[in-house]
């Protein structure tokens, strides 16, 4: 990040790593679980819940902001559950101002050996008027009374000022001082619709430390969204402002444009620790696992050319960066794969792999799966490698993922037969394994992908809306595994899955089977399961 010209920013000199203190240490608030799972589209099940946030306790993620407990009973369930599983880092639950939020939150993070209630509420005029629809003295008083009755759950108390960027400076000051006061131990002021820049950032944060009088019995924290793209840069420039807390999610996933990349911040610090001289608890070897598991559990794809994680990020093809390469790997790259948790050298992988190949292939790709998923995994890699001339790592990935996203489905694919043509219309004959029963039924459409998907309407009967449906050729050639993601949408929630096969249509048809999983896992109605002549044969979960 470059000095701004005329401005108070400080250089720094480089530490020795001997010479780090706790002064310099930046703690790692990570929210994908809660504010990246706001993305519209990105929800995931209680048992991708669980399995992100082993990961990112075992990555060293100081606290995890596991969801807003007073939303849903899912998301109430999730906090409570890792609570009780989270060995290492802080288990925060999200609450809005009012009493039964805050006790809500204090509820599900009863269990954990750390807790925290994040408490928030808007102090920016065009918030207050239009959001809440209240004056300043009422959202004051409100500071006091929610940081007060949080701190009777948790000595560790989170306060947010919501549009803290765009909240009179008076204001301000005069809510953190309340906050603090009140028992608050953390004061995050977030630039919540991502509208600041990293000179205007540091120079609020420095604002406030200097003209709130008890600013040093709390640590402050900064929280940002890419609407300008310019989230980790913002983060970091609060750092340098004294910031020491930076609340972040895995891939920058979150509402709109996302959030602050954790992977990009983590990374900045160790590279550029000459201008950033700080550091985190977190182990950068996992962030590609990490990056991986999120985008799997939320089938949300990362970005080709994604800072840290992505596929092209250590990838080289000008003529030019390869010769440079060759000789000397810096040249091109200011850091080494293995830092981030990506092998440089790669197994040509195909139908004469063994299983230890595979395995070593997938640890390789930062992937560790358990004994059971890797079986079936093995199984599945060896019927593509039949299909396939070829096996590219972007294959075993789809592979990989598509099992992690889609374990705990209960409608799944069996077979599906699909006759279509110039002469329609065309059709679609299916099998769908149901809570372990299965069922067949012959459909038509205008098409092959509708009569297929006509076909898991016969059966799984839905008023669901399709609001995207998106192809694309994992790899190279015409054998490529096709990737289709479809979004679905019903009473007003979305979401997203992806499917991957060599056949299109079968991974047309897994796509939108994982989708109607997905929102089927998050309703409490009956849903019936029709035969081909309309009688009811089964009933699951309603969407």
């Amino acid at each position: 990040m470059t000095t701004p010209p005329n401005s108070e920013w400080p250089e720094s000199a480089s530490p020795k790593p001997e010479q780090k203190s706790e002064r310099d240490r930046v703690v790692i608030f990570d929210t994908t679980l809660r504010d990246g799972e706001q993305s519209p589209g990105a929800t995931m099940t209680h048992e991708e819940k669980l399995e992100v946030a082993e990961v990112l306790d075992a990555m060293g993620v100081d606290i995890i902001e596991a969801g807003f407990p007073i939303a849903s009973e899912g998301d109430f369930a999730a906090v409570h559950e890792i609570s009780k599983r989270t060995k290492n880092a802080t288990v925060c639950g999200l609450a809005r101002a009012g009493q039964k939020d805050i006790d809500r939150a204090g509820e599900a993070i009863k269990p954990a050996r750390h807790g925290r209630i994040h408490t928030f509420i808007s102090t920016s005029p065009v918030h207050m008027k239009w959001k809440l629809q209240m004056e300043p003295e009422q959202v004051f008083q409100m500071v006091i009374s929610s940081v007060t009755r949080a701190r009777n759950y948790t000595d560790d108390v989170e306060w947010s000022a919501e549009d803290g960027t765009r909240t009179e400076h008076d204001f301000l000051c005069r809510c953190v001082e309340a906050a603090i006061a009140a028992g608050a131990t953390t004061i995050n002021i977030p630039d919540t619709v991502g509208y600041t820049v990293p000179e205007e950032y540091y120079a609020l944060f420095r604002m406030v430390r200097e003209r709130v009088p008890n600013a040093d019995k709390a640590r402050f924290s900064a929280h940002c969204h890419d609407d300008l793209g310019m989230a980790v840069a913002n983060s970091l420039a609060a750092a340098r402002a004294g910031v020491r807390q930076i609340e972040c999610t895995i891939n920058g996933i979150g509402e709109r444009a996302g959030n602050a990349s954790l992977e990009e911040i983590v990374m900045a610090m160790k590279v550029r620790n000459d201008v950033l001289p700080f550091w985190t608890g977190v182990d950068a070897t996992m962030l590609t696992r990490a990056s991986k598991l999120v985008s799997a559990a939320t089938s949300f794809p990362v970005q080709y050319n994604k800072a840290i994680v992505g596929r092209n990020a250590f990838a080289h093809e000008a003529g030019i960066h390869q010769d440079g390469m060759l000789k000397h790997t810096q040249t091109y790259e200011i850091m080494t794969p293995e830092t981030v948790g990506v092998k440089q050298t790669s197994l040509v992988m195909g139908k004469h792999s063994g299983r230890h190949a595979f395995v070593h292939k997938l640890e390789e790709m930062g992937y560790k799966l358990a004994a059971n998923q890797l079986e079936d995994a093995f199984v599945r890699f060896k019927a593509l490698a039949d299909r396939k001339k070829h096996v590219y790592d972007e294959d075993i990935e789809a592979l990989v993922d598509e099992e992690i996203a889609h374990a705990q489905d209960r409608v799944k694919l069996v077979s599906l037969t699909v006759i279509a043509g110039t002469m329609g219309p065309q059709s679609a004959t299916l099998t769908l394994d149901i809570e372990g029963r299965q069922h067949t039924v012959q459909a038509t459409g205008n098409g092959p992908v509708d009569a297929t998907f006509n076909a898991i309407k016969a059966l799984v009967p839905n008023e669901t809306v399709l609001e995207l449906y998106q192809v694309h050729a994992v790899t190279k050639g015409t054998d490529a595994q096709a990737e289709v993601s479809v979004r679905l949408a019903a009473d007003g929630r979305a979401v997203t899955a992806k499917g991957a096969d060599p056949d299109t249509l079968v991974a047309s048809a897994k796509a939108y089977l994982g989708a109607l999983n997905k929102l089927m896992a998050r309703q409490r109605g009956k849903l019936a399961v029709l035969d081909a002549a309309g009688q009811r044969i089964h009933s699951t979960d309603a969407i």
